[in-house]
């Protein structure tokens, strides 16, 4: 395919922007400040498009003042071909551009190169859940439970998801949903983790609630475990 330059890319992203979409967005995604509007299906069309061609000087020359522009670059490297090897500096490169939750759970949801990677990824990923940067948690966090919250992985997962230690909202977000999902894939090897763990008790109380809106689980089984809610602890005088 013909290279799409930047400020053609621009005008195609402006075409497509709905205003309605865009007041939705900005009282949706808190941190995000340019938001042009357009919507997520249409700007996977548009990544595939430059995936299939020279994506990586796409990257280097893409523009990034729009949340979309933003978005594109991420589903780009997603899309792309190549390998682990080869798009993993991409994706390390683009970490850093993340610095709301739909740009975060967006982009993780889309590196389905995971799933053929698993250990190079899960390597990739275990510095990030220390990191000081509240999004830098959030996206080995979310990586985890889109990718690693199956049988065999969840014991591993748990371990490492109580290693999360930020303070930041979005990143104990992630985790109590991470650790949601796990229940809900596998509740009798999550359960145990539920009873006795060392997450902070906003993060364990928010996973509890978060498996109490899950349509997979029981009314009675929803009822043991709010048994397991932590009552907020008195401030010593």
């Amino acid at each position: 395919m013909a290279k799409m330059k930047p400020d053609a890319l621009r005008e195609t992203l402006e075409g497509l922007a709905e205003e309605e979409y865009r007041r939705f967005n900005q009282k949706l995604i808190p941190g995000a400040e340019n938001i042009l509007g357009v919507r997520i299906p249409a700007l996977r069309k548009i990544a595939k498009t430059v995936a299939q061609g020279d994506w990586q000087d796409y990257l280097a020359t893409a523009q990034a003042d729009w949340l979309e522009e933003v978005l594109l670059q991420g589903l780009v490297i997603g899309y792309a071909a190549g390998g682990a090897a080869e798009r993993l500096p991409y994706i390390a490169a683009f970490i850093p551009k993340i610095n709301n939750w739909a740009v975060c759970d967006t982009f993780c949801a889309n590196l389905h190169l995971v799933k053929e990677n698993k250990k190079i990824f899960l390597d990739f990923l275990i510095p990030y859940l220390t990191d000081e940067g509240e999004f830098e948690v959030r996206f080995a966090v979310v990586l985890l439970l889109c990718y690693y919250s199956t049988a065999a992985d969840i014991p591993v997962t748990l371990a490492l998801l109580e290693t999360v230690g930020h303070r930041g909202y979005y990143a104990k977000m992630a985790t109590a949903w991470a650790v949601s999902v796990c229940y809900v894939h596998d509740p009798e090897a999550t359960l145990p983790f539920l009873q006795n763990n060392r997450l902070d008790d906003f993060t364990h109380n928010k996973a509890l609630q978060k498996i109490a809106e899950s349509n997979r689980v029981d009314r009675e089984t929803k009822q043991r475990l709010s048994l397991l809610k932590r009552l907020k602890r008195l401030k010593q005088k």
